[in-house]
Formats: C-alpha cells, structure tokens, sequence
C-alpha cells in the first residue's frame, strides 16, 4: 500500500510502542508520525515488564519514556512524534513549563503534548514564543480551539497542532465529526496557523470522516491502520445516520485574548485524570 496522491490528511500512530511503529510502517508503506501519551506508554510491553519486576520509579519513567520516544524516533526519523507532560490538576504553571522545556530537547522536531487547560494555554503561549512545537490535547470544544489558536497566535504554520478527540465525544452521544468539521471551518475562516489533528478514532468511518473533512492529521492505532489496509484505500461506507448522534452546531466566534473563552470541558478534565491515574500506577507500589 502506498500512499494516495489525493490524500492530504498526513497518516500518524497513536502507540507508545515503537514495535507498533515498525508494523504500522510495513503495514502503510508510509508513516507521517506518532503520538504517545502516559496510558499509551503505560502499555509499553518492555515498559509493563520494569513495572512487574519494581524498576521502576517517578525519576525513572523519564528516561524510558525519553528511550521509547527516541526508538520511535529511529523508525520514522523524519515524522513528528508528540510526547506528553505529565499534568494534573494540581500542576502549576512553571512546573508544566519547566517539563515542556525538557521534553522539547529530546531530539529535534519533538512535539510537546500539553492539555487545552488555562495552564496549558499560558505554558504553549511561552514555548511557541521559545520555537517549541507543540501539540493541545483533550480538545472537546471549538471555543477550546479558539483558544488555542489565540495562545499562540504569531507561531509558523504546522509549529502547533490541537487535536480534538472525536470517538470520546461520541460516547457522550454528540457526533465528534461535527467538532472537527467546525474547527476546520472556523481555522479556514481565521486563516489560523494551527493544524488539525483527528484523534480517538474508533472506526472507518471516523478515518473517512476526517479524509472527507481534510483534516490536516489523523492519529489512529494499530488496529486500525490494519482494518484501513484490509478494507482498501476507497471510501464505500458512508456517513454514520446522523439521527444517531446528536449534532454540534458551528459557533462564529470572533478572535480574541486566549483567556476570553469558555474552555471548561468535563471530558478534559476527565481525560487528565486517567492520563494522571495511568502515569502514577507505573511507579507505584
């Protein structure tokens, strides 16, 4: 399989496995990058090992976090690859800059993954002024994406992602497309310098969605870059019927200060404290 000439959505995995980066890359004939967050890591066959034999501790996860990004790393030397801060709701501002900082000198072209939260925001705001590439997680808004966009604003196109995470909203029983399909349209309007990166995605027809939708990026897992090579490259399948989830109507927002929108989300919230649960349980006795 290689990739389509008319397919303008880069192709990313989301592992903290680079085992999984190899197959996804034999799997493809392509790989435009990797994103990996503390329950991925957690996951990490040779990481769950050091766990069962006790070797690990809050100082060492670092540096097998650091050892796993720069293996996937090796794999696909030209991608980008996002390794995320450890964040909670207790994490302060310097102490979440502080982190961004470290995290951004693994090796060149890293992406540092913080939260869409008010921290988050002021921590991106100074690292893209620093030329750090960032990447906001946990996007469950467009007036999340707003701020996002309004944080960092005068950074170069593609220095930025925000990643709205599209499977987790439609659990709560809204369609998660909608969400992506709005953002696209509101950056498309702004003209914004932040790219689009498709995340949680559960099925076919959310991948298609996001082609469909010309997202900037998707990030997906192993098994479904080997469902999307199984069922072909071609779009068959349709759209979801919309009566099943509830529809997220487009908000014309105008750009303002990042501190001026309303960027309270319950799943952001929710998704940090499994990110921070998953983290701790490596570590703990």
């Amino acid at each position: 399989m290689t990739k389509p000439v008319n397919l303008s959505t880069k192709i990313f995995l989301d592992s903290g496995d680079p085992q999984e980066t190899k197959r996804a890359l034999d799997t493809l004939g392509f790989l435009d990058g990797q994103t990996t967050n503390p329950t991925l890591v957690s996951k990490n066959p040779h990481i769950t090992e050091l766990k069962e034999n006790g070797a690990l501790t809050e100082e060492t996860i670092w540096n097998e976090y650091r050892n796993v990004a720069s293996e996937i790393h090796a794999v696909i030397p030209e991608g980008s690859i996002s390794v995320e801060v450890y964040a909670d709701d207790q994490t302060d501002y310097e102490s979440m800059l502080e982190k961004g900082r470290e995290l951004s000198r693994w090796f060149d072209g890293i992406f540092v993954k913080l939260p869409v939260t008010s921290v988050g925001l002021r921590v991106a705001e100074t690292l893209v002024k620093e030329g750090v590439n960032i990447n906001m997680t946990l996007c469950f808004s467009q007036e999340q994406a707003a701020a996002v966009h309004a944080a960092t604003r005068g950074a170069r196109r593609g220095q930025v992602y925000v990643s709205p995470f599209i499977g987790r909203l439609d659990d709560t029983g809204v369609r998660g497309l909608d969400l992506v399909e709005n953002i696209v349209r509101m950056y498309g309007e702004w003209g914004s310098h932040v790219l689009v990166l498709g995340a949680s995605i559960r099925n076919l027809e959310h991948l298609f969605g996001c082609f469909e939708r010309k997202v900037d990026i998707v990030t997906v897992p192993i098994a479904m870059i080997e469902a999307w090579k199984a069922h072909g490259i071609e779009n068959p399948l349709g759209e979801q019927d919309p009566s099943v989830l509830a529809s997220i109507p487009f908000v014309d927002l105008k750009e303002k200060d990042f501190t001026a929108y309303d960027i309270n989300h319950p799943l952001t919230d929710a998704g940090i404290g499994k990110f921070s649960s998953d983290w701790k349980n490596l570590f703990s006795k």
